[in-house]
């Protein structure tokens, strides 16, 4: 095939409303009534096969526990060794495909999404998942069509970085995909990255174990569909349900372990690097290592700011989808001349706020995506009730009775290092410090230093002095920087996302920063006249 396929820069997905009467809203309630009904059996997939096992596990409604979606099948030691051997099978035909056979298929999934699936997948991530309307269709619909459209573009534009030639030679970069295969390791908050983290590296050419969060099987189950429907090939990707621990076990002890594409905890990310470094001795070649972990994200007010959008961005910020986004706002710095008003405004929103089943369009948050997690940031809270260097001034109420619903909390920190104020909730937890106008800067400090992650953070000024200070002392504080506006809400192709420090790699996820990671470059040079003789003319 002689010419180049040429991809235009993509268009956001535009968001959908599901305003009340609205032809989407009516498709979405019917995609949520036939799962409901439907009680699947969610297999793994293997080489492309569907493949059962006697190890199944109920998937659940997190704010309907008693409900049952789903069974889910999950992987034992021979079907995990099975999707290792399918995935070095399916390597060779695969590097046979061009890049535009490749993109094609990523493409025509995008598409797949946009329309016939959109409704059921943003169903079965408000079912599984526990997301409102809102936060389902930015995240399974509209940022995962971006990351496979976007996607496709910067593959293009990585294969048009080619090196000089001259007249004398001709040089080549060949990206080739890594020697072996890619664990993609996905949590359970975003759809969008569970789809995400293994499409990425198949696009550029490798094979792919996935192993979804069982929290989020459900969504990522439907996305994998998608992916065949669209024509991809069998073992390019293979759906690996089941224990992290327990999979981990045999994928990253094995030789062929070329890349590991992870978002989840720093705890797990680090244990995960340990037992890398353990076997490098036994790997072909060194593996890829691509996390995005925890955060502990900030908002810094100034005097300056306007209060009201301070107060929307902390609520919005902390408290969509329960806090559990690794960019939610979890810390806030507020000068003592602000304090009182942006937290009677705060409180007043809380009050509006309505929490219960996102089936109900109304509510604003649901519940906490499972008992563990539930347990966990209550933990917080009761330390909060019971300290003397906190108090609770919003919400702080808990009830796993029906579904596990914390209600958004408020925590005012009487000292600026207390408990939540370093560490990571991943939960409608908001923890706030007032601090003298005076200190602006010895608090910028004191933010910058507090916490061991760097993910999110924003500043709120209209004094553009006060906005230059922070952006420079907090340079290293934050992997995605918001002025005015709050740390959430990345987009694909507009702000790159991702940290560093404990928050991982920090390899941009929604960029071409991200897609170079997987591939491996080969330079080919072809000389067209090449010496005669191996002297050089300062020896005459």
């Amino acid at each position: 095939m002689n010419g180049f396929f040429r991809i235009q820069e993509p268009k956001n997905e535009k968001v959908m409303d599901y305003k009340k009467g609205s032809e989407e809203r009516e498709k979405l309630s019917n995609a949520i009534n036939k799962i409901k009904s439907g009680k699947i059996e969610i297999p793994l997939i293997i080489d492309g096969k569907e493949v059962y096992t006697e190890n199944k596990v109920n998937v659940i409604a997190p704010h309907e526990k008693s409900s049952k979606l789903a069974v889910c099948n999950r992987a034992t030691e021979s079907e995990i060794k099975d999707a290792i051997e399918a995935s070095m099978k399916a390597k060779k035909e695969w590097e046979k495909f061009s890049w535009e056979e490749r993109v094609s298929i990523f493409l025509k999934a995008a598409e797949l999404l946009a329309t016939k699936y959109r409704y059921i997948v943003n169903a079965a991530t408000m079912l599984g998942q526990s997301k409102t309307i809102h936060q389902a269709e930015i995240d399974s619909a509209a940022e995962m069509i971006d990351f496979l459209r976007f996607n496709a573009y910067f593959m293009k534009r990585i294969y048009e970085e080619q090196p000089l030639s001259s007249v004398s030679e001709i040089n080549m970069l060949d990206y080739r995909p890594l020697d072996g295969f890619v664990f993609a390791i996905t949590p359970f908050n975003f759809t969008s990255i569970g789809g995400n983290l293994p499409s990425s590296p198949a696009m550029m050419g490798n094979t792919v174990i996935w192993k979804p969060a069982s929290t989020a099987v459900l969504s990522n189950y439907y996305l994998m569909k998608i992916f065949i429907e669209a024509g991809l090939p069998a073992g390019v990707i293979n759906f690996l349900p089941g224990r992290g621990s327990e999979i981990g076990k045999y994928v990253i002890n094995d030789k062929n372990l070329n890349g590991i594409h992870f978002t989840g905890s720093t705890g797990t990310f680090n244990h995960i690097y340990k037992q890398v470094a353990d076997n490098l001795d036994k790997y072909k070649s060194y593996p890829r290592i691509v996390g995005e972990t925890g955060g502990k994200d900030f908002v810094f007010v100034h005097e300056s700011a306007d209060i009201h959008k301070v107060a929307v961005a902390l609520v919005r910020g902390a408290f969509e989808y329960q806090g559990q986004k690794c960019s939610a706002a979890s810390r806030a710095y507020i000068p003592e001349s602000l304090y009182d008003d942006i937290m009677k405004h705060v409180k007043k929103y809380l009050d509006d706020i309505k929490m219960g089943n996102p089936e109900n369009f109304e509510n604003f948050v649901s519940a906490v995506i499972d008992e563990n997690a539930y347990e966990d940031i209550k933990s917080y809270i009761d330390h909060a009730k019971k300290s003397k260097k906190a108090e609770i001034i919003a919400g702080g109420n808990c009830d796993k009775s029906r579904g596990f619903f914390i209600e958004p909390t408020v925590i005012k920190a009487k000292q600026y290092d207390y408990k939540t104020m370093k560490e990571e909730i991943f939960g409608p937890v908001l923890t706030v410090y007032r601090y003298k106008n005076k200190d602006y800067e010895k608090t910028l400090d004191l933010c910058n230093e507090i916490s061991p992650y760097g993910l999110t953070g924003a500043i709120f000024a209209q004094d553009r002095n006060a906005v230059r200070q922070a952006d420079k002392k907090l340079r290293f504080a934050a992997g995605n920087f918001y002025i005015n506006d709050k740390p959430t809400g990345a987009v694909v192709g507009r702000q790159p996302f991702g940290g560093a420090r404990k928050s991982g790699t920090n390899d941009k996820a929604g960029s071409i920063l991200n897609l170079i990671r997987w591939t491996n470059p080969r330079n080919i040079s072809e000389s067209f006249n090449a010496p005669e003789n191996y002297r050089y003319p300062y020896m005459d």
